[in-house]
């Protein structure tokens, strides 16, 4: 199996929107400011956890994303399907022609074992049960922040008005005015 970055920061991605959906919907940026993920890699990986009906968006202030479904209901086979990352072990892609015309190769059902047992793995572990893991181990689930205008502490100085021409052409028809 080849799990690369896409299947493992789409379940780090889920297991984090899992944990702090309760507050409300959550925002990419925060998941990609904690996780460490890039937001444009999390905004292509949620269109497809979106398109696979994982994820529901809210748009808007206050809008972001949060579970379709139950964590309870989610698999980590899931997660890693709908992002289009392939469970398999097989040189041929699980086609049974790993040599092309000759066939399959010797070692075709050991790989193919190999990836059942895998998809089987990854289907028995519900995101619910990485959440649980991640609260016995005493993560922190910060409130959600109150939503902030910027303030700042300098005051507001307003620009001097200063009445003269702005362009080589306005200050010639100055000139030929006076």
């Amino acid at each position: 199996m080849r799990l690369t970055t896409k299947g493992r920061f789409a379940v780090t991605a889920m297991i984090d929107l899992a944990l702090r959906q309760n507050n409300g919907p959550v925002t990419l940026a925060a998941i990609s400011q904690r996780q460490q993920i890039s937001l444009s890699y999390l905004e292509q990986l949620f269109g497809k956890l979106r398109r696979h009906e994982l994820v529901e968006s809210t748009r808007g202030p206050g809008g972001g994303y949060t579970l379709a479904r139950k964590a309870a209901d989610i698999t980590v086979a899931d997660i890693i399907v709908s992002v289009d990352e392939p469970i398999d072990a097989t040189q041929c892609g699980g086609k049974e022609n790993c040599l092309g015309e000759a066939g399959r190769c010797m070692t075709h059902e050991l790989w193919a074992a190999l990836n059942q047992r895998m998809v089987e793995f990854l289907d028995s572990v519900t995101l619910q049960k990485l959440v649980d893991e991640q609260l016995a181990k005493g993560i922190q689930i910060e409130d959600k922040p109150a939503t902030r205008r910027a303030i700042s502490t300098t005051p507001v100085v307003k620009p001097i008005r200063v009445n003269a021409p702005n362009s080589v052409f306005a200050l010639g028809n100055a000139f030929a005015k006076s």
